[in-house]
């Protein structure tokens, strides 16, 4: 049996920003030093972002239309972590219902079809929490088996997706529903940090659904399917990303060391995870790297001389969206899938035969995941 990929969706919040907006709004708070203020406008625009999304209206800088924010510059008092995740409670699950919505009808299937719900969260919590609100309002049975996964970052997509794959190995009838969705702008700090400066200037939000069914050869064959997962947990790196739960939100610690400490243990590690399948990089017809900032995609690429086409999606993810944590690779994802299937509906163009999708997170952890095609 096959574990296959069979469709991705995606959704944002409705308040679009440009990355100048969005620079402009840290510029009008008050308390930030000049050397930070400085600094602001060439952070924001050597982002690799062009716009990011916000599931609140107040980044677009219109003091009279603050959710979050007190109506005043100084933005004191500060939010509490309450009051932030009252907002996720809210707006979280409307989100995660559109693309699992859409996904579903991509797959073509009903949701009644759908027989396990995986739910990937961690920018806030609630119970019951949004897998209850997608059994309700997508129609699931309400024996469905459920799972959520919770506070691992940027790479929880691929936890995700191996605990799809188990579930595709172990039951010959099962259509999971994988459903990652983040609120990053929730839990922006106006703090006098360039490191706090750098993870404000990158961080978005959204959400993105995939389907994937265990299928046997006679359907399987041709289509893209989940061959395996990898991890590396990096030995005495914790200290380099780090998401804590305080007052005032949820806070973020993340070191500038993040890109090289990758690059050092990357290559070891897919010669590791390749040599499983007796692939080597030369076999390798895609890659969905997650994008942290646009220079982990940089080094990546450097490091093992990948031409631009290699690179596009995850270029184009960033630059459209920002990083929105746990649903951002299913974007990438999304963008090589439909190339696929577009190859297999068009005999004359061509299907990706391996590929392989990276994402690092609090660890820090490498993870990965090889999809082929059948």
């Amino acid at each position: 049996m096959y574990t296959v990929l069979e469709a991705i969706a995606t959704a944002n919040p409705p308040y679009k920003l440009t990355q100048s907006e969005a620079a402009d709004f840290m510029l009008q708070t008050e308390g930030l030093s000049v050397p930070i203020r400085k600094r602001i406008p060439s952070i924001y625009a050597n982002s690799g972002i062009d716009y990011r999304y916000s599931c609140i209206p107040d980044y677009g800088g219109d003091l009279q239309n603050f959710e979050l924010y007190p109506p005043n510059w100084e933005l004191t008092p500060i939010p509490s972590t309450f009051s932030r995740n009252q907002i996720y409670a809210n707006y979280a699950p409307k989100i995660a219902l559109q693309s699992a919505q859409q996904a579903i009808a991509t797959a073509q299937l009903t949701a009644s079809e759908i027989t396990h719900l995986i739910v990937v969260s961690c920018t806030g919590f609630s119970a019951p929490g949004i897998d209850i609100h997608l059994i309700k309002h997508l129609g699931l049975s309400y024996e469905i088996s459920r799972t959520m996964i919770g506070f691992m970052g940027c790479h929880a997509a691929f936890n995700g997706l191996k605990s799809a794959h188990a579930i595709c190995q172990s039951d010959r009838q099962a259509k999971v529903l994988l459903v990652c969705v983040e609120l990053c702008s929730l839990h922006f700090q106006v703090a006098d940090t360039l490191e706090n400066t750098i993870i404000n200037a990158i961080f978005s939000d959204g959400s993105a659904a995939a389907i994937l069914t265990s299928q046997p050869f006679s359907q399987a064959e041709g289509k893209l399917a989940y061959t395996d997962g990898h991890s590396l947990l990096l030995e005495n790196t914790e200290e380099l990303m780090n998401w804590t739960i305080g007052d005032t939100g949820f806070l973020m610690s993340l070191s500038p060391k993040v890109p090289e400490t990758v690059a050092e243990y990357l290559p070891n590690y897919l010669q590791s995870f390749l040599g499983i399948h007796n692939l080597t990089e030369n076999d390798l017809d895609f890659w969905a790297i997650h994008p942290g900032g646009r220079k982990i995609i940089e080094q990546i690429q450097s490091i093992f001389t990948l031409n631009d086409r290699m690179v596009a999606d995850s270029y184009q993810v960033l630059r459209r969206y920002g990083n929105m944590s746990s649903p951002t690779v299913l974007f990438i994802l999304k963008e090589i899938l439909e190339k696929h299937q577009a190859g297999i509906s068009d005999r004359h163009s061509s299907t990706f035969q391996n590929g392989i999708a990276l994402a690092f997170g609090p660890g820090l952890s490498i993870e990965g995941c090889l999809f082929q095609k059948v």
